[in-house]
């Protein structure tokens, strides 16, 4: 399913299921802060694989803050991570904290420079997002609105809409619906 189009334009594939768990992490985030799964009480948990140079994430960040200041941290928090090589052009610990300043985060953005947990996850591109539960059961892994390109307008919020879902207690019908984003930029 990781057809590379062109411009290393990838979509999302599903590694984790729907109630999996979510795999634990303890990262650095650009707070001088280690930040882990269990630091996170709130009754939905969105882990966004993100960046800090793709076109596609600079296009949705702004949609990550703002669905995060729609919700108190007991109903939602977002956790960003990076986990492109470090080495890698606007990538790397630095330019993360100047991201982390100049896009106003209000959530937290760690690096995952070894890589092994965007594996874990089964991350692929970015924004890559994981919507997990109370429980941290995985509920929906999938893009965060219909604007399939950095240039486009959201008009459906699905992940606003399913993170609803989720503190009503309803169902997502459809837990599966690929994020597309530039490819994670692997260590060779």
């Amino acid at each position: 399913m990781n057809k590379n189009i062109h411009m290393a334009k990838t979509l999302s594939s599903q590694t984790l299921k729907k109630n999996d768990n979510a795999p634990p992490f303890r990262l650095m985030g650009t707070d001088n802060k280690f930040h882990s799964v269990e630091d996170f009480s709130g009754k939905c948990l969105l882990i966004v694989f993100i960046c800090n140079h793709c076109p596609y994430v600079k296009a949705r960040i702004g949609d990550l803050v703002s669905l995060q200041s729609k919700f108190p941290q007991s109903e939602l928090q977002i956790v960003g991570i990076n986990s492109n090589d470090p080495s890698y052009q606007d990538e790397g610990f630095e330019n993360m904290v100047e991201f982390y300043r100049q896009n106003k985060l209000n959530f937290p953005y760690v690096i995952d420079d070894t890589q092994q947990i965007a594996k874990l996850y089964g991350a692929v591109c970015t924004p890559d997002p994981f919507l997990f539960d109370q429980n941290r059961r995985l509920v929906f892994h999938g893009k965060i609105n219909d604007a399939m390109e950095p240039e486009m307008t959201p008009q459906e919020h699905v992940m606003e809409n399913n993170i609803r879902k989720v503190l009503k207690g309803e169902t997502i019908e459809k837990e599966f619906d690929p994020s597309i984003g530039c490819s994670i930029k692997w260590k060779s």
